[in-house]
């Protein structure tokens, strides 16, 4: 069962000194001080998490949580909804983006199907069904809070098991047509915008689906205006989520009580950290950036979660693509860590700048 007085009792801040000895450690390596910037912030932050004064490069995992939206079915999308399953199965082949990225940056790729419509079999998938996709969520919430909650642990049992296999760094991903309608809904009630200045085009909809899909968030939000007044955020998440984005969520909540590092991705990704840090905002300094999304909402979910990103690439895929290509940065600065010589190992004189 969902224990959220427990996550937060066990979710503390990293460590700040373990940081600082990083941080004085890059200052006597040859170069002016703070020259390298933010690839800098991520050995620092890293070791602060993993509390660690040197760390070793992480073993990395991408999870991609998939399921699908009842909201898809009002033609929210420029895919029909069977991709989501066979997106899943593409993952479990590994022929996608992420598969290609993932090995690029050394990451193992897990694949959970957490609800689509049609279950998907295949050997290296993880069945963690919810249901058959959520409800339309014009119509009534998405899932029940029950399922919402379901949903969470699972992402939180996850990073444990994670966690004891030697995983130190966790990245998001996800898949679900018309998940992006569900984290725009989620993003204008989570920061207070309106519907038209957090919704996209997500898979490449044409301007008269893009107005088609403003209005279906406005009707969810008026639909639900009550529980965004008055719920907290496990109701916020049940009426306007998914259960994949739910499930992102909880492994965000379970790494960070286990120490590990969180790589942020795109828009929907960046919405299941937010809801994570909505509900314990402690987990806050367990999400290490990765880039900006076109999506229209996903600067206001960076800004609200006060993490701006290290990447423009101009990117939209999701799947964790973005968070793929950001740990090769973090890869990037522990070789700086490790293999950089320091002014007074290579009898450099340093000014102190």
């Amino acid at each position: 069962m969902l224990n959220l007085d427990e996550l937060r009792a066990r979710i503390a801040p990293p460590d700040r000194a373990i940081a600082e000895r990083m941080q004085h450690k890059l200052d006597g390596k040859t170069k002016p001080r703070r020259s390298l910037g933010r690839l800098e912030d991520f050995a620092c932050q890293y070791a602060a998490i993993v509390r660690e004064d040197a760390p070793a490069l992480p073993k990395k995992a991408i999870v991609v949580m998939g399921a699908d939206h009842g909201v898809a079915r009002r033609g929210v999308s420029a895919y029909p909804q069977e991709v989501t399953g066979q997106m899943l199965l593409n993952f479990a082949a590994g022929g996608a983006a992420i598969n290609v990225l993932a090995r690029h940056a050394g990451a193992q790729v897990l694949v959970i199907d957490m609800g689509v419509v049609a279950p998907v079999a295949a050997p290296n998938i993880i069945d963690a069904r919810i249901g058959p996709g959520t409800a339309d969520f014009t119509e009534g919430p998405a899932m029940t809070r029950a399922q919402a909650e379901r949903a969470l642990q699972t992402g939180i049992e996850l990073a444990a098991k994670l966690q004891r296999d030697g995983v130190r760094v966790v990245g998001l991903g996800e898949m679900g047509i018309g998940n992006t309608t569900a984290a725009s809904a989620l993003t204008a009630v989570l920061t207070r915008a309106a519907a038209e200045e957090v919704t996209g085009f997500g898979t490449g909809i044409d301007e008269a689906t893009h107005q088609h899909k403003i209005q279906l968030i406005r009707e969810a939000l008026t639909r639900h205006a009550r529980v965004a007044e008055q719920g907290d955020t496990l109701d916020i998440l049940a009426a306007l989520g998914g259960f994949e984005i739910a499930g992102l969520a909880g492994l965000v909540l379970g790494a960070a009580a286990q120490h590990m590092a969180v790589m942020l991705d795109g828009f929907i990704a960046s919405v299941a950290a937010l809801v994570a840090v909505k509900l314990v905002p402690a987990a806050r300094d367990y999400l290490l950036p990765s880039h900006r999304s076109v999506e229209a909402g996903h600067g206001l979910v960076l800004r609200a979660l006060g993490i701006p990103p290290v990447l423009e690439l101009d990117m939209r895929l999701g799947e964790g693509t973005g968070g793929a290509l950001s740990m090769t940065l973090l890869d990037a600065a522990l070789h700086i860590v490790h293999e950089m010589a320091t002014f007074e190992g290579a009898s450099v004189t340093d000014s102190g700048a």
